[in-house]
């Protein structure tokens, strides 16, 4: 259900209050960049992650559910997702994402596998 995916997993090491930006960004098969801002919202929360010259600079809405580690010692975000997943995500848009019900919900399909709304 995509708005579980909005929830930070129990055992991902995330610790509340932990600011994850400027964290790197892996993903299962390599680094796609660092996050450029990030949400400790319950159930709202996410990352946005900068992929930089990787996909030419393009900003992806990463819901807390696709995060599946945090190392805060190597200030490190691992996610559940291959490259490809997240190059083919839709574009963070920073006009919608907080308030928009309608794009968070297509933002969390995506993630969880319904790809009908994108």
């Amino acid at each position: 259900m995509a708005n579980g995916m909005w929830g930070y997993q129990a055992d991902s090491g995330y610790q509340t209050g932990t600011d994850l930006t400027g964290y790197k960004v892996e993903a299962t098969d390599g680094h796609i960049g660092k996050v450029d801002k990030h949400s400790p919202d319950v159930e709202a929360g996410y990352i946005v992650v900068d992929t930089g010259p990787w996909i030419f600079g393009k900003h992806v809405l990463l819901p807390a559910g696709t995060i599946t580690s945090v190392d805060a010692a190597n200030e490190t975000v691992q996610v559940g997702r291959t490259k490809e997943e997240i190059k083919n995500a839709p574009e963070f848009d920073k006009d919608q994402h907080t308030g928009d019900a309608a794009y968070q919900q297509q933002v969390g399909n995506y993630y969880d596998g319904d790809t009908s709304l994108s």
